[in-house]
């Protein structure tokens, strides 16, 4: 499994809405600027992440996005869904259950469902949260939240 590009943003926008978000809807321009990503991809990310329940969207002079969630309740697994699809590494077991001809007999099924189990773990088993602190712990953001950069592990 490879994350796109758009998994990335999208998990870079979620992050700086829930650093940056508080009590007031954040504008998708203030995100932009801070984490370096083109607007006009943001708001096609920001489209799907509103229409998958994870964001909300206020219109007027001060909207802008907020969660939909606490960032303890919003798993990096549910953002990847939106925007990767499918987290499995390989196709016969995108639908959950292997429905391959060969399951039976395949010698490599064993593998790629430790592999598949392992990846949603970490997935299902991080929130956005998670990652705040871990990034506080290593002196990535302040105590604030302000951002000291767009990184995201390129």
């Amino acid at each position: 499994m490879k994350v796109s590009t758009r998994g990335r943003y999208a998990l870079r926008i979620m992050l700086d809405i829930a650093l940056n978000g508080g009590d007031a809807p954040v504008s998708f321009k203030d995100v932009s600027n801070r984490q370096e990503i083109s607007f006009k991809y943001m708001e096609q990310i920001g489209a799907l992440l509103t229409r998958a329940g994870l964001l909300k969207s206020v219109r007027g002079a001060q909207g802008g996005y907020y969660l939909v969630h606490k960032p303890n309740e919003t798993t990096v697994g549910s953002i990847l869904r939106v925007t990767e699809g499918q987290l499995s590494p390989v196709a016969c077991l995108e639908k959950g259950e292997n429905t391959c001809p060969r399951s039976a007999d395949c010698m490599t099924i064993p593998l790629w469902e430790k592999l598949n189990n392992a990846i949603l773990d970490v997935l299902d088993n991080t929130t956005l949260q998670d990652l705040i602190d871990i990034s506080k712990a290593r002196h990535l953001i302040t105590i604030d939240g302000a951002d000291d950069g767009p990184g995201d592990g390129e």
